[in-house]
């Protein structure tokens, strides 16, 4: 039978459906943040400080601007960064917007910081430790070969 196996993408408009065939794979995750971009936004003291004050919850951009010496259309542009970084969403609700911060992103940063040198003391000392056992096997089976 002609056609079979086609299904239609359901755009509600049968002039333009186009035929999809089989199951189309879907993919949920979400894209992985732009590290350069997370990295520019965090470059910016103000844009720390607005991801700072989104730490505590929802604000919205006036209360996000006060502490600051600019005006709304600067702080605008600082959240515009922020939510093209993938590090803060704004929620308009009739003449107010509210900012909440998006985790994702910082936590992106931070599992690269981390891979690239973050070594704590006590990983240090394990090492140490480790070194000092095989160096010091090492170096009594290196004695016991020696001839008197």
């Amino acid at each position: 039978m002609a056609g079979e196996g086609l299904s239609t993408a359901g755009i509600f408009n049968h002039a333009v459906d186009i035929p999809v065939r089989g199951p189309q794979p879907v993919d949920m995750a979400a894209p992985e943040p732009d590290l350069d971009l997370v990295f520019a936004a965090l470059a910016d003291p103000t844009r720390r400080a607005i991801l700072t004050a989104l730490l505590d919850g929802e604000r919205t951009v006036g209360e996000l601007g006060a502490p600051h010496a600019m005006s709304l259309a600067a702080i605008s542009k600082h959240l515009a960064v922020l939510a093209r970084a993938g590090l803060a969403t704004q929620i308009r609700s009739g003449r107010i917007t509210v900012c909440r911060l998006e985790a994702d992103g910082l936590r992106a940063a931070g599992l690269w910081m981390q891979g690239i040198g973050g070594f704590a003391p006590e990983d240090y000392d394990a090492l140490e430790a480790l070194l000092d056992a095989a160096l010091g096997d090492a170096a009594v089976e290196a004695a016991s070969n020696e001839e008197p």
